[in-house]
């Protein structure tokens, strides 16, 4: 009972937190009605997992993005791509959720999974966990925060990856090529690679426009990718030329999102 007290107590602070940019030690113990060494903590706990940080006094909120994983916010052919990948998630998988509105979906589809243990690099997912009855263990990359990607990246993050192993890698991509693999015009590849380097298998999340976008930067060759999920919009012919690459590609149809 204490541990879910207490984990219900974070929950609340880091909304708090968010909603007032700013709280105090003093204000968080006299709304939980506990002392100053419970709340600070609390607060320590919550930094080191990457959901605030702290100041003299208190905290602050980090740059954050909207919690809410659901239609409203994610199109319906996002989701059903979300929805599949999830179907690949089995009861205590340790996996990795990168940035991204579709990637952060998956775990909306998660809810009745046991035993799930995340990493990410991304506020918006450790927000949901946050709110998921099925409480799954949050482990942050930590590192330095990218206004780009809305992420955190960079040699700490990649450093604390390569500490763990994982069952899968769910990843997002800017744009696919059917030759060459995921791109991004985002310099900053390299948490992709490693990411991918410490999962046993490797699933990107893309809609088939995605294939018609011209960009330079290679994320993730196919070598290094095991399946992709899409949409039906994708042609036979690119479909049959990344699966020659030993892709598995799930493809959704257009009665699951319309």
């Amino acid at each position: 009972m204490q541990k879910r007290n207490t984990q219900s107590r974070r929950r609340s602070i880091v909304e708090l937190v968010n909603q007032q940019q700013e709280v105090t030690v003093e204000q968080l113990t006299e709304r939980f009605q506990t002392s100053e060494v419970t709340i600070r903590k609390d607060l320590n706990a919550l930094e080191q997992n990457g959901l605030l940080l702290r100041k003299y006094g208190g905290a602050v909120a980090l740059p954050s993005e909207s919690s809410e994983l659901t239609s409203s916010k994610v199109s319906k052919r996002k989701q059903a791509i979300a929805k599949k990948a999830a179907t690949l998630v089995k009861d205590h998988n340790r996996i990795i959720i990168d940035s991204g509105s579709t990637t952060s979906a998956v775990l909306y589809h998660c809810r009745q999974v046991r035993g799930l243990v995340v990493m990410s690099n991304s506020m918006e997912v450790a927000n949901h966990i946050l709110e998921m009855e099925n409480e799954p263990t949050l482990i942050m990359t930590g590192g330095t925060w990218d206004n780009q990607s809305h992420s955190f990246q960079g040699q700490q993050a990649e450093n604390m990856l390569r500490g763990y192993n994982f069952d899968q890698a769910f990843l997002g991509a800017s744009g696919l090529d059917v030759e060459r693999g995921t791109t991004t015009f985002n310099e900053l590849t390299n948490l992709s690679r490693v990411m991918a380097e410490v999962s046993q298998q490797v699933i990107i999340l893309a809609e088939s426009e995605k294939l018609d976008r011209k960009i330079p930067n290679v994320e993730l060759s196919w070598q290094h990718i095991d399946v992709l999920i899409t949409d039906e919009g994708i042609s036979e012919q690119h479909k049959q030329q990344i699966e020659s690459q030993n892709v598995t590609v799930y493809t959704i149809a257009k009665t699951d999102y319309e």
